[in-house]
């Protein structure tokens, strides 16, 4: 707290000075085109005129990852926020060279969250991460990284965070995500070193890519509303999921062989070990094997592409007892309004699912 009261008064970003009771939109320089001009990453910087949190929320830095662009949007744009404390600073894409092209990577292929924290003299990536260390992070307390699953998967919202930090955990535990993920993330993520520089940044893992789906919106945005309400950012009652289920372990159940799949489960469904996850058949219909679940647990994330070959990964399987298993089915079924209940219906019809 004694780094955000020290800004209470002065706000620069990008060059720009926000005042108290000020919003402003920005535009935060990280490269040059080919003829020399301009490339900028957008911001609106929202400022409360009492002192308080600063806080940065983050998408599209896989530049097709739209989900969490239009969470933000939808923040923007739906009920009016008013901050009571502190400061706010939306970034709606990152990565606006892959935004623009709808893919992931950025011009030279490099993934940019695995090049953080990045370098001033260093590759297209490493500036563009050293300038969002530089001129984000080191200026906000907490973050929040809005993600969806890579190409041709689909991911069932769950927060990801480092739990051994107790900032970190704080954000988790109020986003009111079911699902928690504890790890410090990949090398070079941003939200790993965001974290280890002393900005503790949770990531939204919910939905797929080049996609805006109305059940992650409304997880998403009432997920920024809960963690702006746990730091006294706003005056709104934290709305609570049906649990919270915090895992470690997750794996990966992969093809064998190559065929077409018919899926008998979809994006956070519960599994019980060895119930079939789905069927492999030839490209002539002739069944070839049956996947099996290796624990019990919830599908966390999936493919959404039925033609695989040997190894290709199928389902991630997040690790839950069995008397978690038992205890998070029932309760989920009985809270049929909550948007996790809508986000698996919404999210299922991604895929082929048929009864084993």
């Amino acid at each position: 707290m004694l780094r955000s009261m020290a800004r209470a008064q002065t706000f620069s970003i990008a060059g720009e000075r926000v005042r108290p009771g000020e919003s402003k939109d920005v535009r935060l320089e990280i490269s040059e085109t080919y003829t020399g001009d301009k490339i900028c990453i957008p911001l609106r910087v929202m400022r409360a005129k009492k002192p308080g949190p600063t806080i940065f929320i983050t998408a599209a830095i896989h530049g097709d990852e739209v989900n969490g662009t239009g969470i933000i949007h939808d923040f923007l744009f739906g009920e009016t926020v008013a901050l009571k404390c502190g400061t706010l600073v939306l970034a709606p894409v990152v990565n606006v060279f892959g935004f623009e092209t709808h893919e992931r990577y950025l011009p030279d292929r490099r993934d940019l969250n695995r090049s953080f924290p990045g370098s001033k003299k260093g590759s297209l990536a490493g500036r563009i991460a050293n300038t969002l260390m530089t001129e984000l992070v080191d200026k906000c307390d907490y973050g929040i990284d809005l993600h969806t699953a890579a190409a041709q998967r689909t991911n069932f919202p769950n927060i990801r965070a480092d739990l051994t930090n107790p900032d970190a955990r704080r954000l988790a535990e109020a986003f009111g995500c079911i699902m928690v993920v504890d790890g410090k993330g990949p090398l070079g993520s941003f939200r790993r070193e965001s974290t280890r520089r002393g900005c503790p940044t949770i990531i939204l893992e919910a939905g797929e890519p080049c996609k805006v789906e109305p059940s992650v919106l409304q997880i998403g945005t009432q997920g920024i509303r809960n963690v702006l309400s746990s730091l006294g950012m706003i005056d709104e009652p934290q709305v609570r999921p049906p649990f919270l289920a915090k895992v470690r372990k997750m794996q990966w159940v992969r093809a064998t062989v190559g065929g077409i799949l018919k899926f008998h489960v979809s994006p956070g469904d519960f599994v019980e070990a060895d119930q079939a996850i789905a069927t492999n058949y030839s490209i002539m219909g002739v069944e070839q094997n049956v996947l099996l679940s290796p624990n019990n647990g919830i599908i966390l994330g999936m493919a959404t592409m039925p033609a695989v070959k040997p190894g290709e990964p199928i389902c991630n399987v997040a690790t839950l007892t069995a008397q978690q298993l038992k205890r998070y089915r029932s309760k989920l079924q009985q809270a049929q309004a909550d948007p996790h209940a809508q986000a698996q219906s919404d999210l299922a019809t991604s895929v082929d699912v048929v009864e084993a």
